[in-house]
C-alpha cells in the first residue's frame, strides 16, 4: 500500500489505534477473570457483529456502568421503531474500508485495506417499540470423564466450548458449551465427509424468532486409521455423537434452554498378530548389531471391546432482573458408562534379528526363548449426577459482583473383574503358569457435592480499566469424606502502557478426589468398598502466576508469556501402566509445579492467522515419609514432567489463487517419565517382574510434521442470503514417518529376563475431507 493513499490515511487513524489498543486490553481481561463466560454471552447475542466488535461493545458499556443487551446502528434503529435518545453517546466499533482491486485473474473485486471507527447504540439507550431479547444460550455441567473426546464430538459439529469455572473463579473445570442462538433465520448449516468420519450440524428459527433450534450429528469409524498399527486384526471402532438446543423466550428477557449430549464410542478389535523390531542397527563392522523383534499370535478366542456412553441433558431459565442484575437457574443430568471387556491369549516369540534379513520371514531370524500370556477383564465404572444451580450477577460503574451456589448427588457403580497371568517352562521342562493379578468385586453407593462462591472485579484506578483487582472465595464440601474446603482468590491486570499489559493470580485451589482416585488399586483379596478410601482429602495447590503481553500494531503479532509456581499438598501419586492409569488411593505424596508459557501469535501471512508456542515445564514430587520405599524416595519427577513442548502452526496462500491454502504443523515433545521393571524372584524359567525406582526413565522425545492444502470453492452466486460453498481438504499427516512410542510392553526371553518392547503411535497417515456450507 502507498503511504499518500488517503484512504488508508484515514485508516490508520488515532480512533482506529485506539479501538485496537482497547481490544487488546479488553481481551486480556477475559482470560484473567470471570469476565470471559459473559464475553462469550454477549457474543452470541450480537450475531451479526465480529467477536472483536462484540468485545469493544461490551467493554465501552462497561465503562458507562451498564450491561449491554441489543446493538444496532442508529438507522437501524430507526428501521425497526426506535429512535437513540438525544444526547446518548455511541460504543465504538470497527468498520472495514473496502476499495476494488484487480484480482489476478483481471477482473475487478472489493477488498478490505483497513478499519473505521463507527458507533452504535444499545438498546437501552433508545426509546420505542420493545423488541425481544436476543441471549447466549449457555448449559454447564459436570466435566465429563472423556473430556478430550466430549471436546472433539462438540466442536467436530460445529459448535465452540470453553473450559471454565461456572461456580466462580477457576476453582475447578466444568463444562461450559456456547451456542449460537439462532435469530430470524431459514434453516442453514454444514456437513463434511472425510475419509476417517462424516457430521452434519443444521440450525433455524421460528415462531417469530422465539423459537430456536440447533441439531449436530457426528460419525466416525477410522478403521483405515487404525489399520496402519502393528498389532494387526479386525478393528471396529464405531463412534457416535449427538447433540441439540432448543431456546425458547417466554417474554422479554426471560428464556428457557433445553440441550443434550449423547456420545456412545465403542472399540472393537480381534488382535491377530504383532511384528515388533527394535534395538539398534550398527554400521560400524567392530560394533555388532542388537537387532531384535517380538511376533506374538493371538488364538481365536482372542478379542477386545472398550467404549463409553455418556449423555447430558440440561434445563436453564435465564432472567434479566433489571439492566444491572441477572439471574440463571438450572437443573441438569450427567451420565457416565465405561467399559472394559477383553480376552487376549498370545504366544510371543522374541528372536534375534539379522539386520540383512527379510522381516517378513523367519529366516534370519534366531529365537531367544517363548512364553503364553493371558489377560481377561470385565469391567464396568457408571456414574449417574444430579446438579442443581443459581447464579447471579451484579455490575454497576466501578464493580462487577457475582454469588453462585451448586447442589449435586452423585451414584456410582462399579463391577471389576481382571486377571492376567504368563506361563512357561520350568528347568525340568514342565509347564509353570504364573498369575500376576486376579481380582473380582462390584458395588455402588451414592454421595453428595454442594458449594457456594463470591467473587467482585473492582476497577481502582481513575483512569477507567486501567487497574482492575478480582478477589473472591468459594467453598466446597464432598459427603464421600466429609470435607469442607474453602478456596480464596485473587488476580490483577494492569495496563503499564497503551500496547504492554501485565497480569498476576495467587490462589488455593482443590481439587476434589474422583471416584478413581477413592478407589485406589485394589490389590487381589480385597474389596472395592474395602479399597475405598474415606480419610482421602481433596488435592491442595497454592499458585502463583505472573504475565505479559505485547502487542505489535505494525506487524499486528501478539508476544505473551505467563510464569508460574505451584505447591502441591495431599497429593494422591498414580502410575500409568501402558494407557491406563492406576491411583494410589493415597493422600502420600507433596509436590511443585513450575514453568513458563510463550507464545507468538497473529497474521504472519495477511489475512491468515498462525503461531508459535515453546513450554517448559518441571513437575516435581515427594512421598511423606509413611509411604518412602528405596524406589521412590527423594524429589522425583511426575508423570507429567515433560520439560519441554513445541508447536508450529503457519498458514499461507498460494500466490496466483488465494482459493488455496496451505497449512504446516510442527509438534514437539520431550520424553515422559516412566518406571522401568527390575527383576524379582525366580519361577521356573519366568523371572518375577517388580517396579524399579518410580519415574527414573523417560520415553524418546516426541517429533511430529503435518502437511495440509485446502481449496475453497463458491457454487451458488453471492447475492444469495446463503450461498452454497465447499472446501476440500487434503493432509498428510507425520510427513516423515517419524516413529513416536507411546508405551512399552515388557516380555519375558529364553533366560527369564523381560524385554523391553515398543509401542508406537501412527505412522504416516493420509486424510481427506470434503465440507459444505450452506
Amino acid at each position: 500500500m502507498e503511504s499518500g493513499d488517503p484512504v488508508i490515511e484515514r485508516v490508520r487513524a488515532e480512533p482506529v489505534e485506539r479501538l485496537h489498543e482497547q481490544l487488546r486490553e479488553s481481551l486480556q481481561v477475559l482470560v484473567t477473570s470471570e469476565d470471559w463466560r459473559q464475553a462469550l454471552a454477549v457474543a452470541a447475542r450480537f450475531h451479526d457483529y465480529s467477536f472483536a466488535n462484540t468485545r469493544l461493545i461490551w467493554s465501552a458499556a462497561a465503562v458507562r456502568g451498564f450491561a449491554p443487551d441489543r446493538v444496532a446502528g442508529y438507522r437501524t434503529w430507526q428501521k425497526l421503531g426506535r429512535q437513540v435518545r438525544r444526547g446518548e453517546k455511541g460504543l465504538p466499533i470497527l468498520a472495514p474500508v473496502t476499495r476494488k482491486v484487480e484480482a489476478p485473474d483481471g477482473e475487478e473485486e472489493r477488498r478490505v485495506v483497513g478499519f473505521r471507527a463507527v458507533h452504535v447504540f444499545d438498546i437501552s439507550q433508545t426509546d420505542g417499540e420493545p423488541l425481544a431479547e436476543v441471549r447466549a444460550a449457555v448449559l454447564d455441567g459436570d466435566l465429563p470423564v472423556h473430556w478430550a473426546t466430549v471436546a472433539e464430538l462438540i466442536t467436530s459439529a460445529g459448535f465452540s466450548l470453553e473450559v471454565a469455572d461456572v461456580d466462580g473463579g477457576k476453582l475447578s473445570s466444568t463444562l461450559d458449551i456456547q451456542y449460537r442462538r439462532p435469530e430470524d433465520e431459514p434453516i442453514n448449516g454444514s456437513a463434511y465427509v472425510s475419509l476417517l468420519d462424516a457430521g452434519a450440524t443444521v440450525s433455524a428459527s421460528a415462531l417469530d424468532s422465539r423459537l430456536g433450534w440447533l441439531f449436530g450429528v457426528r460419525k466416525a469409524q477410522a478403521r483405515r486409521f487404525f489399520s496402519t498399527q502393528e498389532l494387526k486384526g479386525n478393528y471396529q471402532p464405531d463412534y457416535v455423537d449427538l447433540q441439540g438446543l432448543l431456546a425458547y423466550r417466554l417474554a422479554p428477557g426471560h428464556e428457557v434452554e433445553v440441550m443434550g449430549i449423547w456420545a456412545d464410542h465403542t472399540f472393537r478389535l480381534d488382535p491377530r498378530g504383532r511384528k515388533t523390531f527394535f534395538g539398534v542397527v550398527s554400521t560400524d563392522p567392530n560394533q555388532p548389531s542388537a537387532l531384535q523383534s517380538v511376533w506374538i499370535s493371538y488364538d481365536d478366542r482372542s478379542s477386545e471391546q472398550d467404549g463409553y456412553t455418556t449423555g447430558l441433558l440440561g434445563l436453564r431459565l435465564k432472567s434479566r432482573l433489571s439492566a444491572r442484575l441477572r439471574a440463571e437457574h438450572d437443573v441438569s443430568y450427567f451420565k457416565t458408562e465405561e467399559t472394559e471387556r477383553f480376552t487376549l491369549i498370545g504366544s510371543t516369540v522374541i528372536y534375534d534379528v539379522d539386520p540383512g534379513s527379510d522381516p517378513d520371514s523367519e529366516q534370519g531370524k534366531f529365537p531367544r526363548g517363548n512364553a503364553l500370556q493371558e489377560e481377561f477383564a470385565d469391567n464396568f465404572v457408571g456414574v449417574d449426577t444430579w446438579t442443581g444451580r443459581g447464579r447471579y450477577l451484579l455490575t454497576s460503574q466501578r464493580h462487577a459482583a457475582e454469588a453462585g451456589w451448586y447442589v449435586r448427588q452423585l451414584t456410582f457403580e462399579d463391577r471389576l473383574r481382571e486377571s492376567s497371568a504368563v506361563q512357561g517352562r520350568g528347568p525340568d521342562g514342565d509347564i509353570v503358569r504364573l498369575v500376576a493379578n486376579s481380582l473380582q468385586d462390584s458395588t455402588s453407593f451414592d454421595e453428595h457435592q454442594a458449594g457456594f462462591y463470591l467473587q467482585d472485579a473492582l476497577d481502582l484506578l481513575p483512569e477507567r480499566d486501567r487497574f482492575i483487582l478480582t478477589a473472591g472465595v468459594r467453598t466446597d464440601y464432598f459427603s464421600f469424606n466429609d470435607e469442607w474446603t474453602v478456596s480464596p482468590r485473587l488476580s490483577a491486570r494492569y495496563g503499564a502502557s497503551d500496547r504492554l499489559s501485565l497480569t498476576g493470580a495467587w490462589g488455593l485451589y482443590y481439587q476434589p478426589p474422583t471416584y478413581r482416585e477413592l478407589r485406589g488399586a485394589p490389590q487381589p483379596g480385597t474389596s472395592i468398598l474395602g479399597a475405598l478410601n474415606r480419610d482421602l482429602h481433596a488435592q491442595r495447590s497454592m499458585q502463583f502466576v505472573a504475565g505479559a503481553e505485547l502487542f505489535l500494531p505494525k506487524s499486528r503479532l501478539y508476544l505473551r508469556g505467563e510464569a508460574y509456581w505451584k505447591e502441591l499438598t495431599h497429593l494422591i501419586s498414580y502410575t500409568l501402566e501402558n494407557v491406563r492409569v492406576e491411583y494410589s488411593g493415597e493422600n502420600d505424596a507433596e509436590g511443585r509445579v513450575y514453568g513458563v508459557d510463550m507464545q507468538v501469535r497473529g497474521e504472519f501471512v495477511p489475512g491468515l492467522e498462525s503461531w508459535v508456542n515453546y513450554s517448559f515445564m518441571v513437575a516435581r514430587e515427594e512421598f511423606l515419609p509413611s509411604f518412602r520405599t528405596e524406589n521412590n524416595a527423594g524429589l522425583i519427577p511426575r508423570p507429567t514432567d515433560q520439560r519441554h513442548t513445541f508447536s508450529l502452526f503457519i498458514q499461507d496462500y498460494i500466490p496466483t489463487d488465494p482459493t488455496w491454502k496451505l497449512h504446516m504443523r510442527a509438534l514437539f515433545g520431550s520424553g515422559l517419565p516412566y518406571t522401568p521393571p527390575i527383576p524379582g524372584d525366580r519361577v521356573g524359567s519366568i523371572v518375577i517382574q517388580l517396579p524399579g525406582d518410580r519415574f527414573s526413565a523417560r520415553y524418546p522425545e516426541y517429533r511430529r510434521i503435518d502437511f495440509g492444502v485446502t481449496k475453497h470453492i463458491t457454487l451458488t452466486e453471492k447475492a444469495q442470503k446463503n450461498p452454497l460453498r465447499l472446501e476440500l481438504t487434503a493432509e498428510l499427516l507425520n510427513v516423515f514417518d517419524m516413529i513416536n512410542t507411546v508405551a512399552y510392553s515388557w516380555i519375558p526371553d529364553a533366560r527369564g529376563v523381560w524385554q523391553r518392547v515398543p509401542t508406537r503411535l501412527t505412522p504416516r497417515t493420509f486424510n481427506v475431507r470434503l465440507r459444505a456450507t450452506f
